[in-house]
């Protein structure tokens, strides 16, 4: 009787034990107690920067709005263009038509009135000051004030998460989890230890492996999104048999098992005790 009270609870072991495994592969930041137990300092910069392909809207505003009139030619849309100031550089109809001005292959907007205007690899801020120094390097204006802002930033998900699409990035400041988070977080076939990231960066292609069961994830290059990177999510290799009939049989079974194992072990106490 003892010989079969030792199996009985050593097989409820092992169930218990595979419950643990099968935990420590969907918990995510696993580690981060000990990692961040104190301050860690953010060292990844998560700017973006301005790439071939890419939309910018341009807003050029000055105290004097007759001054605007030279890039009247390109526009046809700008709150108070006469009486505030604000001149809105490629825009079209309304705000839910703005197209922009491309960065071309070579890094450079081509703007009205001002030509060719390096861009390329520079934040928006960056480039806002670039348009000011040939703005003022040709005496249009004395003192403008520009503003750049990124139109098509986005990112496409796909694999194993619960609705891949093409996300729109709302900021510059974008995480992966953000982004995982838009589609639903990952769907529960997916493989959270291997989640590649590609990206476009000086004319190359890299790529980022990440786990997000682990806590270090957050000092991974691929964290802070970039506009344009495709993230892919693995799924999990059993994602294939799930549905299968003997996946179900293999389902059922170890249920039984383990309500038969919990009854046999229950069953063998009493009986010990009431020796």
């Amino acid at each position: 009787m003892k010989k079969y009270s030792t199996l009985a609870l050593l097989a409820i072991a092992i169930l218990c034990l595979s419950s643990c495994v099968s935990s420590k592969k969907i918990i995510y930041f696993q580690g981060s107690d000990s990692l961040y137990a104190q301050a860690q300092d953010i060292v990844q910069k998560y700017e973006m920067r301005l790439k071939p392909a890419d939309q910018v809207l341009i807003k050029v505003t000055c105290d004097n709005p007759e001054l605007l009139e030279i890039f009247n030619l390109d526009v046809t849309m700008g709150s108070g263009m006469r009486g505030g100031g604000n001149l809105s550089y490629g825009t079209t109809g309304s705000m839910g038509s703005v197209y922009g001005y491309t960065v071309d292959n070579e890094g450079y907007l081509d703007l009205p009135s001002l030509g060719k205007v390096k861009v390329g690899n520079m934040t928006v801020d960056e480039a806002a000051r670039a348009v000011e120094k040939v703005i003022q390097s040709r005496n249009l204006i004395k003192e403008p004030e520009v503003t750049v802002r990124l139109l098509n930033a986005r990112v496409a998900v796909l694999g194993a998460v619960k609705s891949p699409h093409v996300v729109s990035l709302n900021s510059e400041r974008n995480t992966i989890l953000d982004v995982l988070a838009s589609c639903g977080d990952v769907s529960d076939q997916a493989l959270r230890q291997n989640v590649t990231l590609f990206r476009e960066n000086n004319g190359k292609r890299e790529m980022f492996h990440m786990d997000l069961t682990q806590a270090d994830i957050f000092k991974s290059p691929g964290f802070y999104v970039q506009q344009n990177d495709l993230i892919y999510i693995q799924p999990n290799k059993s994602q294939n048999v799930k549905s299968s009939a003997f996946s179900t049989f293999l389902g059922v079974g170890g249920s039984v098992i383990s309500a038969l194992a919990s009854m046999t072990a229950l069953v063998i106490s009493i009986v010990n005790l009431s020796k």
